[in-house]
């Protein structure tokens, strides 16, 4: 099998592979929450238990854009930072 970005690609089964790697995606993920106060903003992530190899340091869920906005991700780092390399 082929690797194909055209988003009518089904297996074998009868299934949409693009439909079956977005909820891989969604079930990899994590929660991320905002809540806006009078005068602040408070922005939460989950933290997931890592595998044994990796580094916790490495593992940021919020992101700088630039020195008046920060942005949380609850999906797929290598997803988030083509949208955080978009946002700068």
């Amino acid at each position: 099998m082929s690797y194909d970005r055209a988003i009518t690609v089904f297996s074998p089964d009868g299934h949409l592979f693009q439909v079956e790697y977005a909820m891989e995606a969604v079930r990899r993920g994590s929660t991320a929450v905002g809540v806006r106060g009078k005068d602040c903003v408070v922005l939460a992530v989950e933290r997931r238990a890592l595998a044994k190899l990796q580094d916790p340091r490495t593992i940021r869920k919020i992101v700088s854009v630039d020195e008046r906005s920060v942005l949380a991700f609850a999906g797929l780092t290598a997803d988030a930072r083509v949208l955080i390399n978009k946002t700068r």
